[in-house]
C-alpha cells in the first residue's frame, strides 16, 4: 500500500510507491535516470526498495 501523505504515522520505507511522483523523482535523481526508468525497474523487480535500487544501480 502506498503512503498517504495526509496521514501522520510511520511510513513503509521498504517499498516504493509507484503512483507517488515524489518517490519516483527521488529515485530518478538519486540514480541519474528518468522516472520512466524507475517505473520500468518497479515492473521488473516489484516495489521492494532494495531490489529497485539494486536494479537501478546495475542498469544505468
Amino acid at each position: 500500500m502506498s503512503d498517504n501523505t495526509k496521514l501522520a504515522g510511520q511510513r513503509d520505507r521498504s517499498q516504493v510507491a509507484a503512483n507517488q511522483d515524489y518517490e519516483l523523482k527521488y529515485l530518478a535523481d538519486k540514480y541519474l535516470v528518468s522516472k520512466d526508468a524507475v517505473k520500468q525497474a518497479i515492473q521488473q523487480v516489484g516495489n521492494d526498495r532494495r531490489k529497485v535500487e539494486d536494479y537501478l544501480s546495475k542498469h544505468k
